[in-house]
């Protein structure tokens, strides 16, 4: 699993897989958040079954899908608070890493 480090605290990725859990625990995240709608594509580990991975390890777990070409600022903003309510490192993840790259970036931006 390889994942981008874009801040202290922030890092995003592509699609992981419950077993991923262990990995993302091991590498200091704290939280992880899923920006992937569930059913995007066929095949796709539900949000609920990373949900269960993360909390069975101790990881705290949001979920915030974001349709992809689709962001709004409701999508910012429950990123954003989801960022102050959990406790870092936080792994995010959709299907490539962009979607939760951009949410943290437009966060920035807002200040």
């Amino acid at each position: 699993m390889e994942y981008r480090q874009i801040s202290d605290d922030y890092s995003v990725s592509g699609q992981i897989q419950p077993q991923d859990i262990a990995a993302i625990k091991d590498a200091g995240f704290k939280t992880v958040i899923c920006n992937r709608p569930d059913n995007e594509q066929p095949g796709q580990p539900s949000a609920d079954s990373i949900k269960a991975a993360a909390e069975a390890a101790g990881l705290a777990f949001r979920y915030i899908p974001v349709i992809s070409g689709q962001l709004t600022m409701d999508n910012v903003e429950d990123q954003a608070q989801a960022l102050d309510d959990l406790e870092g490192p936080v792994f995010a993840y959709c299907r490539s890493g962009a979607r939760s790259a951009n949410l943290y970036g437009l966060i920035q931006q807002r200040g």
